[in-house]
């Protein structure tokens, strides 16, 4: 968005000069071109798609508004108004493209050098906006965005900046006392953020505060409500009593039954005294929210935990929610449970899926009882710590225990077993290169929408993949599709390749071996396979690529090493970024039009590092990765750095040099002209303007869209589909030419092949072990967990 950053510039600087001259004229000038500025970027924003741009037009918008503003105070200071503290910081209303937004404002400066006592200035009046918007909700999360102009010396050049210093998301309820929070959770953090910032050598210095942007967030926390049945799996270990309650005082009534236990119909309310005589609520809202807990233990003297319900595979397990910092004499364990639950291994919910979600509490009156299964089958008594759940088989040991336990974050430690307790290489199949690997990309047509923030929808159009086989390089080939089904085609036409490749498999060949080789077997101390030596309790025996018919001998190995080195029958499936945009569109087909099922490797719900698609009856999966994971760059640039183009020179073997050096440079595409079948019928190569992509507010350079004439030219091109076509399959080979080289590269040097990998991270963690043999010892022993955490390095 580089108007963007054209247009925050030439106000800036209008802004230092109006400050100096004050002239009324240049003051007028300088409002409109503000008042035309938060025009353009209000109607960007509300057609903005991603959150990046959203983010970016919103820090802009907030910076026009605040310079505007520091004009208008230039006029109150030229008439000699008095100043007074409202009139050194004043609040705007900005806009909003979040949908979970409730409120957005600017706090600009109109005197302030120092930003402390700008942001102490600003205390005051978000205090006033709060308050106002805790009357319509019980509560609400906050961020805040401070910005300051920055200056550096380079060159003997000053460069001038905005900077932007971010606060987390933190809740406000109506009980929350504002100025502690702003303190806390803003003052104090970003004058950290900035002294650390010009501290460390970075040359740049505040030269003027600019605003504090104000983000005011929906939040709905969790409550207790009336009564819930608890699940059969946990009402039959009788370990928890749950009273049947029919107001909103479900928490109170766990308490009271707690604190009152009752001999018999323990779920009736009528064996309890009320809660309202024996429990100090002063200030307490019901349903009861878990921000309340903390008042409540104060209140009365009593120290509550919060335990939840898990479900996974049918199965419910119990997890630590809420843990008290203090266990005082009174101590209840409480369970929070809800009316539906999601259970991860169905993918779907079980419960009242169809009701509004909904919370209860119930009162665990014997916590060994509850969790004593899901720990260990030994029956046993245990003692367990109601904190990290491990348990002891004597009071003594669990106090000590305890000691130690209370002074470390809350969390539950899962610690190997005995016979997982070192951590050593283990994936030797990985030194053998996977047999095929699929490099793959897709397109698709804008179609315009009404809908002012998905201004445009993105229909595939086509499909292409190029199949590359690492042991015989007749077998790589290239498809592609173009048509409104083309993501269909894909899935029928991995379904015919599983099949195709799981024949390769199973139809492999014998052992062939020239003489010497026999007797370099002979003579063989040391498997190839996993570099150790022989012993004379080792079966050695001969290790060959099934896939080759001849000189296929590998070397001596051990029985055990080579049984598993086995070839890889999951096909790694390449993209370019994979993760951001692709997998949005194929993951749908991949999973309803093949029969099998998906495993996820997630970074969110709606963004992934990986997939892979097990095909029923098959021993062939598809392991869908993103090479931007290994390069993390443009395709653009790391086509590049490229020396030599043999795929593409096989893929393009009737054309000339000429028109093959045309395709080493990656192409461009008139993404937005493109918004409907019919366009690839469209004869001629769009004008330089019909190349404007309007996602990145920006055109191609003349020297770009020269290029594009010249491959519509060179190759004889007759419509846009077959420019499509050639896009397409160029993307492909090249994406193909830059990972085969990286893969080459790597095994050469790491003897590890890349293509097994879902990150580079991932592959990098398995070189080190490989080439350094070290054996790492996990912790197995709580009790050494808590012994490092107690441990502080002062550096």
């Amino acid at each position: 968005m580089y108007w963007l950053k054209a247009l925050t510039e030439k106000i800036r600087n209008l802004i230092d000069v109006l400050s100096t001259t004050g002239n009324w004229g240049e003051i007028e000038v300088g409002l409109h071109e503000c008042d035309k500025a938060v025009r353009r970027i209000t109607h960007n924003l509300r057609n903005a798609v991603t959150i990046g741009e959203k983010q970016r037009l919103s820090s802009a918008l907030n910076t026009i508004k605040s310079y505007r503003a520091q004009i208008k105070h230039l006029i109150k200071k030229g008439r000699g108004l008095r100043e007074t503290a409202k009139h050194r910081v004043r609040w705007e209303d900005s806009e909003s493209a979040f949908n979970n937004r409730i409120h957005t404002g600017i706090i600009t400066n109109l005197q302030h050098k120092d930003p402390k006592y700008f942001l102490e200035d600003s205390k005051a009046i978000f205090g006033r906006r709060l308050q106002y918007v805790l009357k319509k909700n019980s509560a609400v999360k906050v961020n805040v965005s401070f910005c300051g102009e920055f200056v550096i010396s380079k060159a003997d050049k000053v460069i001038s900046e905005l900077k932007y210093f971010t606060t987390s998301n933190s809740p406000i309820y109506q009980d929350t006392n504002i100025s502690e929070w702003f303190d806390s959770k803003v003052l104090h953090p970003i004058m950290k953020q900035l002294q650390e910032f010009q501290e460390k050598d970075s040359g740049w210095a505040l030269k003027k505060v600019v605003n504090l942007g104000v983000n005011i967030n929906l939040f709905n926390p969790m409550r207790g409500s009336s009564y819930i049945d608890l699940p059969s799996y946990i009402k039959n270990k009788k370990a928890c009593v749950n009273v049947k309650n029919d107001d909103q005082a479900c928490f109170a009534w766990a308490v009271v039954s707690a604190l009152y236990p009752a001999d018999k119909n323990s779920d009736r309310t009528s064996m309890y005294p009320s809660y309202t005589s024996i429990l100090n609520l002063k200030g307490i809202q019901f349903p009861m929210t878990i921000h309340q807990i903390k008042n409540f233990e104060n209140q009365n003297d009593i120290s509550i935990n919060i335990y939840t319900l898990k479900l996974n595979m049918c199965k419910y397990t119990v997890v630590p929610f809420r843990l008290t910092k203090k266990v005082r004499d009174k101590h209840v364990n409480l369970l929070m449970i809800h009316n539906q639950y999601y259970d991860e291994y169905k993918n779907s919910f079980e419960g009242e899926s169809d009701k509004p979600f909904r919370t209860h509490y119930v009162w665990i009156k014997d916590l060994s009882r509850l969790v004593s299964s899901q720990l260990s089958m030994n029956r046993h008594k245990k003692h367990f710590c109601n904190r990290c759940f491990h348990y002891f088989y004597s009071h003594q040991k669990l106090c000590t225990h305890m000691d130690d336990c209370m002074k470390t974050d809350v969390c539950i430690p899962q610690l190997p077993s005995e016979s997982e307790k070192v951590l050593r290489f283990k994936n030797f199949k990985n030194k053998c290169k996977a047999p095929f690997v699929i490099y793959a990309d897709m397109e698709a047509i804008l179609v315009p929408t009404k809908d002012v923030k998905e201004y445009q929808k993105h229909i595939p159009c086509s499909v292409g993949y190029y199949v590359k086989c690492s042991y015989d390089d007749s077998l790589s080939f290239y498809r592609s599709y173009r048509g409104e089904d083309c993501m269909r085609w894909l899935c029928e036409e991995l379904k015919r390749f599983a099949e195709n490749v799981e024949t390769v498999f199973m139809c492999s060949y014998d052992i062939n071996m020239t003489s010497l080789q026999e007797e370099d077997f002979q003579k063989s101390n040391f498997c190839h396979i996993c570099e150790k030596p022989f012993t004379y309790e080792d079966k050695k025996v001969r290790d060959h690529n099934h896939l080759l018919p001849t000189d296929n001998y590998r070397g001596a190995a051990h029985e055990g090493c080579n049984i598993n080195f086995k070839d890889s029958h999951t096909i790694p499936v390449v993209f370019h970024n994979l993760s951001g945009y692709d997998a949005h569109f194929i993951i749908k087909d991949i999973a309803l039009a093949m029969d099998g099922r998906v495993d996820l490797l997630p970074i969110t719900k709606e963004k992934y590092i990986s997939f892979t698609k097990n095909i029923d009856d098959s021993s062939v999966s598809f392991r869908f990765i993103d090479s931007f994971k290994f390069m993390n760059s443009s395709l653009d640039k790391l086509s590049s750095y490229l020396t030599e183009h043999p795929i593409l020179k096989t893929e393009f073997s009737q054309f000339t040099e000429e028109q093959i050096k045309l395709l080493t440079k990656k192409g461009v595409y008139p993404y937005d002209f493109t918004d409907s079948f019919d366009k690839f019928n469209y004869p001629h190569i769009p004008s330089h303007d019909q190349f404007f992509n309007r996602l990145v507010e920006k055109n191609i350079s003349a020297e770009q869209y020269k290029h594009a004439q010249l491959v519509w030219n060179s190759f004889g091109i007759r419509n846009l589909g077959e420019y499509s076509d050639l896009y397409l399959k160029t993307d492909i080979i090249l994406l193909a030419e830059v990972f085969e080289q990286f893969r080459s590269s790597c095994h050469r040097t790491y003897n590890l092949d890349p293509a097994h990998y879902y990150t580079l991270p991932g592959y990098t963690w398995d070189c080190m072990l490989y080439t350094t043999r070290q054996e790492l010892e996990l912790l197995t022993d709580y009790d050494m967990v808590y012994s490092f955490r107690k441990v502080y390095v002062v550096v």
